[in-house]
């Protein structure tokens, strides 16, 4: 027909638009949100409330109308909720397993109801997840609800547990925090981004209606991330978890500094991830894929283009002919407009060519999207990516240069390999430091895929079994650190203090105290200044022995040394690592007499004790040997077509502060943890115990470890402590010590981000050394010394 603009079959393939969206309607939350008289209260014990006299936050829509507005919490109302909540964990967790399935799946059918509401509610607000997300997710947890006493023995709940958002956070990236919690018995405080507020709302209504507790979900509104600490000043709140942005991550995590009550930490929004596309991928789908995940308005991470030189000029071609069909894409702001102007005028005078479907407007709050082709991995384009609709691309040249590219971003969240090279694309994968690999595809999410925070993209797991873990805690212990109020501290001077001098008596040079070395690099060495520290008696009277005093260029030297070996012994084989293990165990056996009175003298423990501590020490090596290739991760099961790894990977370096009581034992069962898993150790000894560990120095130097891979360093517990937080290296840090110094490394361990074990040395087992020999113990070990990365091949 003449003037038809009917597209042909040949016009769509050749453009591969989109067809048209169908209208939306959102009578059903306008509904909901009319009933409230679009004035949200806050939810708490079972129903909403709608306190008198506070303030409150509008939410606007996309096109700038209003949604309806949320009350802005008070002190007065944590108290209430906190109250509520104690109250509701009682309730919930003295339910069966049984039970609180039951209720979760009891869900999955008041979602089914409500589901066309609470999707155009999300929708309205800008906090887009689907009902068919929420259904999986639901009885995903139900399923560990109902069979947590079953495979997760010898672990409990931990309590009331504070799940903060930043405003920008995904609603999905926040229920997979929330659910979890629920599952394993705790109740849960919400503290949402505005955002994502009204949805959370409804869903606790939607709990509540279905038979949850009431108290055992309460959602606190109009705070804004740094209200998360206000809500952890409370003493009835045992765990904070939180997603969102860095920045808001380690605003939340210094101001909870000293408070006594750890912090998990998921970074989601705002990480650079690398899309890497192979010679060997379908380039067409790799183009496809692009096109669909680096142009949206909202979007989680922003994606870096790394492509084969050898396929550049075809990959360019099709994305120029996908792009032309390309529509400019709406800003928040002005302000965000002229940033991008920027990050594009600067890559250009860096020798980037664009890539745009059109000229980009000469003013306004919009942008068309637009490749940058050419640019530095040093590139503030790359370095410091705009929120705005951009798209670096770098190109590389071998397989190695693209796993360069790839680990060259600080955050370690996600990447996407193109190529249809099986091998090729499982190396890759296990070489890049993310936490989820996706093989041909983008952004897939299942909450049994557990991904753990890489580099600066968090400290703990989420998803899968390993997920649960950070909403539980060993039965035989309690709480690592008590409830304390932050002390007032000078976090540049801590550490500085000298140690109190000690006027040796007059000894005959026979007599004389034997001095000892460190272990650093795998040699017996002095510290880098010279000094020594005396060690004293336990009644505080003779010197023992003098120890060297380790600072801050002996943790360098240590960590370059670990650093140096640490890959290869990543790559060991389990077999190996154990071998290794076993050879510690029988040096240890061959020595156990000397240390035993090593421990005898420096302790004040009796020789029985001493020896019994010596006996099972030896056995913890062993145990560790054993456990080296026992639990490797493996396949999941996913609910659609495709496969998925998970694998249980080494955190890198790992600093260690050792505790006063045990110091034998308490070392050698960190050690083991480390190594077994594939991890380099600095290991500080107790200040006030060094010489068990430095006489297992000897075990170490006799045994096949490769040198650099442990390392020892005695000195003053707060310095060793100071110069091991801001060593940007060190992937983690475990510490027993002062509360003092739990605040430092609290309030420090923000940039690089650094995975934190932390225990009062206030709280210790009253039993000797059963505590440390009790196997769950021994499991939380081994799961705080590895992180869990999950790589996803579609097949069809």
């Amino acid at each position: 027909m003449a003037g038809s603009t009917t597209k042909t079959v040949q016009d769509i393939f050749q453009s591969m638009e989109y067809g048209p969206a169908a209208a939306s309607s959102t009578a059903s939350a306008q509904a909901w949100l009319d009933h409230h008289s679009r004035s949200l209260g806050l939810f708490i014990d079972g129903k909403f409330i709608h306190p008198a006299g506070r303030q409150s936050r509008s939410l606007t829509d996309s096109k700038g109308a209003n949604v309806c507005s949320t009350v802005c919490v008070v002190d007065d109302d944590v108290s209430q909720c906190a109250s509520s909540s104690v109250g509701g964990f009682k309730t919930w967790s003295g339910l069966t397993c049984y039970q609180r399935a039951k209720l979760l799946l009891k869900m999955v059918g008041t979602l089914g109801q409500h589901g066309q509401c609470w999707s155009e509610l999300c929708e309205a607000c800008g906090a887009s997840c689907s009902p068919s997300n929420l259904v999986r997710l639901l009885q995903y947890y139900s399923s560990w609800a109902q069979l947590r006493d079953t495979l997760i023995t010898n672990w409990t709940p931990l309590g009331v547990v504070a799940v903060v958002a930043s405003d920008d956070c995904f609603l999905y990236a926040l229920m997979l925090k929330v659910l979890p919690a629920l599952a394993m018995g705790n109740s849960v405080i919400v503290v949402p981004g505005q955002s994502t507020a009204p949805p959370m709302l409804l869903l606790a209504q939607l709990f509540t209606a279905a038979g949850l507790p009431a108290g055992a979900l309460n959602v606190v509104t109009g705070g804004d991330v740094t209200f998360g600490a206000k809500v952890a000043q409370n003493p009835s709140i045992n765990h904070i978890t939180y997603s969102g942005n860095k920045q808001d991550g380690v605003t939340l995590s210094k101001a909870t500094a000293g408070m006594g009550v750890l912090v998990s930490f998921s970074p989601f929004i705002g990480a650079t991830c690398p899309f890497i596309i192979f010679e060997s991928a379908d380039i067409d789908s790799a183009v496809d894929g692009v096109i669909e995940t680096a142009f949206k308005k909202k979007k989680e991470v922003h994606w870096v283009l790394c492509v084969q030189e050898s396929v550049l000029d075809s990959v360019v071609a099709r994305l120029r002919l996908r792009m032309s069909g390309l529509k400019c894409v709406g800003l928040n702001s002005d302000e965000e407009r002229v940033q991008v102007d920027a990050v594009v005028q600067e890559a250009q005078q860096q020798g980037a060519t664009l890539v745009q479907p059109c000229v980009a407007p000469s003013s306004g709050a919009q942008y068309p999207p637009t490749v940058l082709c050419g640019v530095a991995p040093s590139s503030p384009s790359v370095v410091n990516l705009s929120s705005g609709p951009l798209l670096p691309l770098m190109t590389f040249r071998s397989n190695t240069e693209a796993v360069t590219l790839g680990n060259h971003s600080p955050d370690g969240r996600a990447a996407s390999i193109w190529t249809e090279d099986l091998t090729l694309a499982l190396e890759t994968a296990k070489s890049l430091a993310v936490g989820s690999v996706w093989v041909n595809s983008h952004s897939v999410s299942d909450p049994c895929l557990p991904v753990s925070g890489h580099k600066d993209s968090g400290t703990c797991t989420d998803g899968g079994r390993e997920g649960l873990y950070q909403f539980l805690r060993p039965c035989s212990s309690s709480s690592p650190l008590p409830r304390s109020s932050p002390v007032s501290m000078d976090y540049s001077k801590f550490g500085t203090a000298t140690s109190p001098a000690v006027i040796p008596d007059d000894l005959d040079a026979a007599s004389a105290p034997k001095p000892y070395l460190q272990f650093i690099g795998g040699k017996a060495c002095k510290s880098v200044s010279g000094c020594s520290v005396a060690v004293q008696s336990p009644e505080g009277g003779s010197v023992l022995a003098y120890c060297p005093e380790g600072g801050r260029k002996d943790v360098r030297n240590a960590v370059e040394a670990a650093v140096k070996v640490h890959s290869g012994w990543m790559k060991k084989s389990p077999a190996a690592r154990a071998q290794s293990l076993h050879s510690l165990a029988k040096g240890l056996e061959a020595k156990r007499r000397d240390i035993a009175n090593l421990v005898h003298v420096q302790t004040g423990l009796s020789v029985d004790e001493a020896e019994k501590e010596v006996e099972l020490s030896i056995n913890k090596l062993s145990d560790w040997a054993a456990y080296c290739d026992k639990i490797q991760g493996g396949a999941l099961p996913m609910p659609q077509s495709g496969s998925a790894l998970s694998y249980a990977e080494a955190l890198g370096v790992v600093g260690v502060v050792l505790p006063d009581k045990n110091p034998l034992l308490s070392m050698v069962t960190v050690l083991g943890a480390t190594i077994a898993t594939g991890n380099a150790v600095i290991l500080v000894p107790s200040q006030r115990f060094p010489l068990p560990a430095l006489a297992f120095i000897q075990v170490l130097q006799a045994s096949d470890l490769p040198a650099g891979l442990v390392n020892v360093i005695t000195g003053n517990r707060d310095q060793l402590t100071v110069a091991l937080a801001n060593h940007s290296v060190l992937k983690a840090i475990w510490y027993w010590g002062s509360m003092e110094g739990c605040q430092y490394l609290q309030y420090t361990c923000t940039s690089p981000l650094k995975t934190l074990c932390l225990f009062s040395q206030n709280v210790e087992d009253e039993d000797g050394g059963k505590e440390w020999c009790h196997p769950v113990v021994m499991e939380d070990m081994w799961r705080n010394a590895v992180q869990w990365k999950s790589v996803w091949i579609p097949t069809a």
